[in-house]
């Protein structure tokens, strides 16, 4: 680091925070070397865990939530200047693997069946019975795993608590912290239902979603589940790139009018979508959504189409797309 460079040196430390004392190591050697290196830390869900205690790093770093990968990241690096790139075809053989393997790297990229199945097991093994262990005070592992189950079997679905308590045998409130935990660790995520400017508008329970597609048997959650980690991830890259404040939703209203997805930016609806298998018969719901809203794009998104070489963010009125040339032109 003491020899002339037209660049400064790239430091990355991985795992850190199994360090005891990172927090304070790194603060000093940010404040000693910030001239001459730039550092990137990388880690798990339990580097978001241990974050939030201790020395206090505001101002020297910048964070990035880390997703498995999806279909724009497999066929270009992700774009800087606007939030949406031009559409871009994914290899036959990346995209099958996308869908069967799922997209985090170990599974994707050995494209083996068998090894996938032992890649999940294994995860929800360290998940339910190391990561709570070593991060909770839960005692009730048992209990606990049952919920995951529950939970990995209701991807897409709304999340009633009193249901899914009398089922594990535990309170509201327990399951509601549970299901907490579960979020923090990456095992799902939840997206909640958009209330302002709907007519007739209705709260409701919030969605749940599994972090990995793979495993879902049911082609119509698989699908929607696909389509939410991949619309997570751009809200949430989007944001922390500095595009704007983005965040995910779903809609519905009293006469049951509903439709999967909604993406806001800005505090403003930008466009909908909902995720279908196979269908290509227009959803009435977007229309009327897209009105109601006042949405500049509304998308019905077929995951077993064809790739069409088309900006799907030209059109103004409500349309079929095929999965892989929306999603192409996000993150």
């Amino acid at each position: 680091m003491d020899q002339v460079s037209d660049r400064r040196v790239i430091l990355a430390l991985d795992k850190l925070h199994k360090y005891n004392r990172w927090k304070s190591f790194l603060k000093g050697f940010f404040d000693t070397y910030e001239a001459r290196v730039r550092i990137i830390v990388t880690g798990s869900s339990r580097l978001e865990v241990y974050r939030r205690g201790g020395d206090s790093l505001m101002g020297r770093y910048f964070s990035f939530r880390m997703h498995p990968f999806s279909l724009a990241e497999l066929i270009r690096p992700a774009p800087g200047g606007s939030p949406v790139a031009p559409p871009e075809p994914i290899p036959t053989e990346d995209w099958n693997a996308l869908l069967v393997h799922g997209g985090y790297p170990e599974p994707f990229v050995t494209r083996d069946p068998r090894f996938t199945r032992r890649w999940q097991r294994s995860r929800m093994t360290q998940l339910f019975r190391e990561d709570v262990r070593d991060l909770t005070r839960i005692q009730q592992i048992d209990q606990l795993v049952m919920l995951g189950r529950l939970l990995a079997q209701r991807s897409g679905q709304q999340i009633v608590y009193s249901t899914l308590a009398r089922t594990v045998r535990v309170s509201e409130n327990t399951v509601r912290s549970w299901i907490a935990t579960l979020t923090s660790l990456h095992f799902g995520f939840l997206v909640r239902p958009w209330h302002k400017n709907v007519s007739r508008s209705l709260r409701k329970e919030p969605k749940w979603f599994l972090r990995d597609w793979s495993g879902i048997e049911d082609i119509g959650g698989r699908a929607e589940t696909l389509c939410a980690c991949h619309l997570l991830k751009a809200v949430e890259g989007w944001t922390d790139q500095g595009h704007g404040e983005f965040e995910l939703f779903y809609v519905r209203d009293k006469q049951k009018r509903e439709v999967d997805f909604l993406v806001v930016r800005d505090g403003k609806p930008w466009f909908l979508v909902e995720a279908k298998h196979s269908d290509t018969r227009l959803s009435p719901s977007l229309t009327y959504f897209k009105d109601q809203l006042d949405c500049a794009h509304a998308f019905q998104v077929v995951v077993t189409a064809d790739y069409v070489d088309t900006d799907v963010f030209s059109y103004d009125r409500p349309v079929t797309t095929p999965f892989r040339t929306l999603f192409s032109q996000l993150l």
